[in-house]
């Protein structure tokens, strides 16, 4: 069953929550009640936790989650969770990420499903002072003023150290103050008071304690990720995967997705 930390958040108004499970009954109908596994990346967590218990209200299926960068070598990143061949039924990733083990086989293209796209937000130690990034000239300047810069192990650490900051002229001058945070929360590392500056998706951001959100990246520094789904080749419950990401991307979910910091491609 899906459990809730404190700082996630609230599950959706009861009216809601019984039109979802309507629709989901109208999407199609359960044979049985299934243990479904899902691993999501952080990006999608919040939203998935938020509607994951209206799915197993509406179904019966217990959803047995965990989580996990959408790329990299840690223990947890879901192409590693998928090479060792953990029993995983749904991924929730990075939608780049998620064409590359459609590429390899390991999941069932044709339940590929994009769900919600994700902004790069900046946040600072609760009370902390906060830099104006409302320009790329702005973003440069606090980035060269900042002590020390925290970014995510995922696609937006990735985009910052390999295309903005060598982009701005910033690579050499960061080298040393600037790192990747593996298989923790960059908020956590800006809260604890580790890093000054912390980078990543404003929905891995906004429900963080201790930190204040300072706002998303301007524009034309901006880098818009796709968050999709898909069922694992040769799952055990691939029926009852597919109930869930159908689930995931009705419209009556948009409000529910929105409110965790993404923008629900379904509506």
């Amino acid at each position: 069953m899906i459990h809730t930390r404190r700082g996630h958040p609230p599950l959706p108004h009861l009216a809601l929550l019984v039109v979802i499970s309507l629709m989901l009954m109208l999407v199609g109908s359960v044979a049985r009640a299934d243990e479904v596994r899902v691993v999501s990346s952080g990006g999608f967590a919040a939203a998935y936790k938020a509607l994951a218990p209206a799915f197993e209200k509406a179904t019966g299926h217990t959803l047995i989650s965990s989580w996990g960068p959408s790329m990299g070598e840690t223990k947890n990143a879901i192409p590693q969770r998928l090479a060792r061949q953990e029993p995983i039924d749904v991924v929730i990733m990075v939608g780049s990420a998620l064409d590359q083990l459609v590429a390899r086989g390991q999941l069932d293209g044709a339940t590929r499903t994009e769900l919600a796209s994700s902004r790069i937000a900046l946040a600072v130690r609760r009370g902390a002072p906060q830099p104006a990034i409302a320009t790329v000239e702005q973003l440069k300047q606090a980035l060269l003023a900042a002590q020390s810069i925290a970014y995510s192990d995922s696609a937006s650490g990735v985009y910052l150290s390999q295309v903005l900051f060598p982009r701005l002229g910033l690579a050499e001058a960061l080298k040393g103050k600037a790192r990747m945070i593996p298989a923790e929360p960059v908020g956590q590392v800006v809260a604890r008071g580790e890093a000054e500056l912390g980078f990543q998706q404003l929905s891995e951001l906004q429900h963080i304690e201790g930190i204040d959100v300072v706002g998303l990246l301007p524009e034309a520094a901006q880098e818009v990720t796709q968050f999709s789904a898909a069922v694992v080749r040769g799952a055990a419950h691939a029926q009852a995967g597919q109930a869930l990401i159908r689930f995931l991307a009705l419209p009556e979910a948009a409000p529910i997705i929105d409110a965790t910091g993404l923008t629900a491609n379904h509506r």
